[in-house]
């Protein structure tokens, strides 16, 4: 499992990626810059102009190491990925519990359980370790609604009552995010969340951690098994990876937006690393981009307990761990699905 935890990130543009034996090797200006061998990587993220040999991409599908193109700044464009691994008996069931309400309600209410409970721990870890710096009964008031909502709707919600609730509870988490930044706050104030494209710095940050999440989340589903494409909370769409965009829920606070707070609480990174186009949106610049990615990539290899299996285990094996307890439920070898809950 150690391998979930290394994705290549690749922003140099021009680069090109080939095999050479067993390796992934990556040229710069006709330069070799990089060698890795292929049992240590998990996948690869390629951004904006970076291309890789028709050979290359043949070893990745034999090798399972997913590929994945973005735009420079970070919007996701395809990836390219062998055959789907793991028993045709699995997705077939997956497959029959996304046709049944019921079933799809109960994997929601544990999805949505894990996101609201992070979330509040987010909240909950800022008023114990910034006393006097935010409004604890702004904060405070957030976290009993989040509570309330896990406590007494999220076991008995229908389908579209659990999406609601979902919208609502993001809604009213969101609207004191502002509250958890605590420098830089002139440059990254926060108002809401916006995308597509993200109007201030904070979002953009935001859009392109989420970004990364997805695909290590896709990665790890299909590594099991499991079609990331057919989720439970997140309705079906054309290119849409609803699957991976329900497990992700429950990682959002507690890696992605804290790694966001830490990178300007920090002052890793400043509002010199985004630019204003045109035509509103925010991109991050390169300098940025290689800054968050390292963080984002440390913050994979640090260590906790999981709250269900009570092992220690790196951050970036989460996704791997869900999505095997989830390949267990759907064949009925547990009785639910155990969300991931930060404690």
């Amino acid at each position: 499992m150690k391998k979930h935890l290394n994705t290549l990130f690749v922003t140099t543009q021009g680069a090109y990626l080939s095999k050479e034996g067993e390796a992934v090797t990556v040229k710069i200006e006709k330069k070799v810059a990089l060698r890795l061998p292929i049992h240590t990587i998990a996948g690869i993220v390629c951004f904006g102009a970076v291309s890789c040999s028709p050979y290359l991409m043949g070893f990745c599908a034999e090798n399972d190491v997913s590929i994945s193109f973005l735009t420079i700044y970070g919007r996701f464009l395809a990836m390219v990925k062998g055959p789907t691994s793991g028993n045709v008996f699995l997705r077939r069931e997956q497959f029959r519990m996304a046709d049944n309400q019921e079933t799809c309600a109960s994997i929601a209410g544990s999805v949505l359980t894990g996101k609201l409970a992070n979330s509040r721990t987010v909240l909950e870890r800022a008023i114990r370790d910034h006393q006097g710096k935010v409004d604890e009964l702004r904060l405070k008031r957030v976290s009993n609604r989040l509570s309330s909502y896990i406590k007494k709707e999220l076991p008995y919600g229908n389908l579209n009552r659990l999406r609601g609730i979902e919208g609502d509870a993001a809604h009213q988490y969101f609207s004191v995010f502002d509250e958890l930044i605590l420098s830089q706050k002139e440059v990254f104030s926060f108002t809401g969340r916006n995308r597509r494209p993200p109007l201030d710095n904070i979002n953009c940050l935001l859009s392109f951690l989420y970004t990364l999440l997805t695909h290590d989340v896709r990665s790890a589903l299909e590594s099991v098994g499991l079609d990331p494409a057919v989720g439970f909370l997140h309705r079906d769409r054309p290119g849409r990876p609803g699957l991976a965009l329900d497990i992700m829920e429950e990682f959002r606070p507690f890696l992605t937006d804290r790694l966001a707070l830490s990178l300007i609480n920090l002052r890793q990174i400043s509002h010199q690393g985004f630019t204003t186009k045109e035509s509103g949106a925010i991109h991050m610049n390169d300098e940025t981009r290689k800054i968050v990615l390292t963080a984002y990539q440390k913050r994979k290899q640090e260590s906790l307990i999981h709250s269900f299996i009570d092992e220690k285990v790196e951050i970036g094996n989460l996704f791997f761990i869900q999505a095997l307890l989830l390949a267990r439920y759907i064949r009925g070898d547990i009785d639910g699905y155990p969300p991931f809950i930060w404690k």
